[in-house]
């Protein structure tokens, strides 16, 4: 084997077998694909295992991790040891050490699989969140230490990936702060082993790539924050960029000291895949902000049981402004006592209502509203296949805005006065 120079932001990695998980995160051209396959071989030259290299589809393995480790295996003069296998795709090693290459879009394939040591997901943010905890099912060993490698592009902090490594705002839970990995580079937390790249770590690159790079911010500088800072963010347009979240009793405080607060409650309905969303709000109309204090947030809710969780509406006849496109739901929770009215829907009435939002100057949130937070924080906008934002669509299907909608069913920010909460 001929020696190989390396980059030296990655040296520690490639030696480190210390962990059980180990995540790659970088912008373009960082070579943390390059040195995450290096490192799989180099284990495998020295202890006989086997590998299991994944992406979401399995059609792309074969451009991407398969020629990679390819070209890896003959950078280190051992195409005359290390056999490429091309059906079915497979490196066999002279130890016994094999690498074999899976999609996540042909899972039956994955249960034939045995004594996996070593998982490789590149591209991880492709990968489903079930994808992945069926992956670490399939690693197992009775007598090898197991390590899971996963290496990606920075995505949205929305994806599994942000949420499992690093921060779930819904679920209330940190593990890493990303900027801390942005500043140290390299952290160790709880088992994993982080490790942040960008294209100024591959000294291999030539000058005018990084500077193709930095040309992005010009156009699309999501992209650049992606692909030259490597970072997570928000991708897309925001549909409430002044969206903000502060404690729940300064949100109460400040509604307090309203001189004429605008109360309102919208709700939408869902029962399988979508939820039931119920909202309390309050305006405070001189200075064009909208307060949300209060969420209701549940699906596989019948509407007998939805009307035992929300029995506080009946006794204090708070009107409850509801999606009009279920009368018959409406009808139900009037009959229990419930002061619920249709809001008006109309053709164009999604794109209205949106932009009625929009014109609060600021959307203050409770931090205990975590469903409202997790939809509406980093909501955008969805695109059309020339990349043009579609103004009523949205990346997700945000339950809780609708419900906001609903709420502000007669309310115009330019004219609306008084407080019809109670009716």
């Amino acid at each position: 084997m001929v020696e190989k120079e390396v980059n030296p932001h990655f040296e520690d990695f490639l030696f480190d077998w210390t962990h059980k998980f180990y995540f790659l995160v970088g912008g373009y051209g960082s070579s943390k694909s390059y040195h995450a396959g290096l490192k799989l071989i180099l284990k495998l030259l020295n202890e006989k295992r086997t590998a299991l290299v994944v992406r979401e589809v399995y059609d792309t393995l074969r451009d991407s991790t398969y020629a990679l480790l390819s070209e890896i295996i003959v950078d280190l003069g051992l195409e005359g040891k290390v056999r490429t296998v091309v059906s079915p795709m497979q490196i066999r090693f002279p130890n016994g050490s094999k690498i074999i290459f899976k999609g996540m879009d042909k899972p039956e394939k994955l249960k034939s699989i045995h004594n996996v040591s070593i998982v490789w997901i590149e591209e991880c943010s492709e990968v489903k969140y079930e994808g992945f905890k069926e992956l670490l099912g399939r690693l197992r060993h009775p007598t090898l230490q197991l390590h899971m490698i996963l290496s990606t592009n920075p995505v949205s902090t929305a994806n599994w990936c942000y949420k499992h490594f690093f921060k779930d705002s819904k679920a209330k839970v940190t593990v890493l702060d990303d900027e801390e990995l942005y500043r140290d580079r390299i952290k160790v937390v709880n088992g994993t082993y982080y490790h942040h790249s960008v294209a100024d770590d591959n000294l291999f690159l030539p000058e005018s790539y990084i500077e193709q790079l930095e040309d992005m911010e010009k156009y699309d500088p999501d992209l650049h924050r992606i692909a030259r800072r490597g970072r997570f963010g928000v991708n897309g347009v925001r549909v409430l960029p002044q969206f903000e979240v502060r404690p729940h009793d300064e949100v109460m405080e400040a509604i307090r000291a309203i001189r004429s607060p605008i109360r309102r409650a919208g709700m939408d309905f869902g029962f399988e895949s979508s939820y039931n969303a119920l909202i309390r709000l309050a305006v405070d109309h001189n200075e064009k902000i909208l307060y949300i204090h209060w969420e209701y947030y549940k699906n596989q809710m019948t509407d007998d049981r939805t009307a035992e969780d929300l029995a506080e509406f009946q006794g204090t006849g708070e009107v409850i402004r509801a999606d009009s496109a279920e009368p018959k739901t409406i009808k139900y929770f009037r009959q229990m006592g419930f002061a619920m009215r249709p809001a008006k829907k109309f053709q164009g009435s999604r794109l209205q209502y949106t932009k009625k939002v929009k014109r609060f100057k600021k959307i203050i949130c409770s931090d205990r509203c975590v469903n409202t937070i997790d939809e509406l924080k980093d909501l955008t906008y969805a695109v059309d296949k020339n990349g043009e934002i579609i103004e009523d669509d949205f990346s997700i299907d945000p339950h809780t805005f609708s419900a906001i909608w609903y709420a502000l069913d007669d309310y115009e920010v330019s004219d609306l006065k008084g407080n019809f909460s109670f009716e």
